[in-house]
């Protein structure tokens, strides 16, 4: 059996961080980790490495919490933007660029063939399957730069189409996200009381 999650209203919540509450930083650690391990995992694609972006992710948000603003988006958004950042930083080090150089041909045929376990930690807090009610041209968007750690010009480049378009289309989806996952977070408050 799990560890039973501590529900904490937003404010409240990042009320606490701000505070520097070290109760805040374990509901946060223990609501959102694994949801983030899985992003960061998809980009980095070693355990290993994805350990160790988590651990500085969480860092950059203990550290960064002052610059959240409601008013840009929940604070889901705000923490999965830091992880995603700080894993597309890793795997753009001049380090991380060696290391993957020097692994065996072996490394990348598993890492190819593997059920890819991002899958399972998204579903988790059911994100996965709210991305999938998106309109598809919004979809493949959210796919490309949340999951897949693309920038929005490698998107415009990846799907040819202007740049202007893509971050119009980011803009929007993330707006019907938020509507679906509010929704969503009503249908199960709702359905625990």
């Amino acid at each position: 059996m799990g560890k039973k999650r501590i529900i904490v209203a937003e404010n409240d919540l990042v009320a606490m961080l701000r505070e520097r509450n070290q109760r805040g930083f374990t509901i946060l650690y223990d609501n959102y980790s694994s949801a983030l391990y899985g992003v960061i995992l998809k980009i980095v694609r070693s355990e290993e490495i994805a350990a160790d972006v988590m651990q500085e992710s969480f860092v950059k948000i203990w550290r960064n919490i002052d610059s959240y603003e409601r008013s840009k988006g929940s604070l889901f958004t705000w923490i999965l933007n830091v992880a995603r950042n700080t894993a597309i930083d890793k795997i753009r080090s001049q380090d991380y660029q060696q290391n993957t150089q020097n692994q065996p041909l072996e490394y990348f045929v598993s890492v190819v063939e593997e059920e890819n376990p991002v899958e399972h930690q998204v579903d988790a807090i059911g994100v996965r399957k709210v991305v999938d009610q998106l309109r598809p041209e919004y979809r493949s968007i959210i796919e490309l730069v949340y999951f897949q750690g693309y920038t929005q010009a490698e998107v415009a480049e990846e799907l040819e189409i202007p740049l202007g378009t893509v971050k119009t289309r980011v803009k929007a989806a993330l707006a019907q996200l938020r509507n679906l996952i509010s929704i969503l977070i009503f249908v199960v408050f709702d359905h625990l009381h």
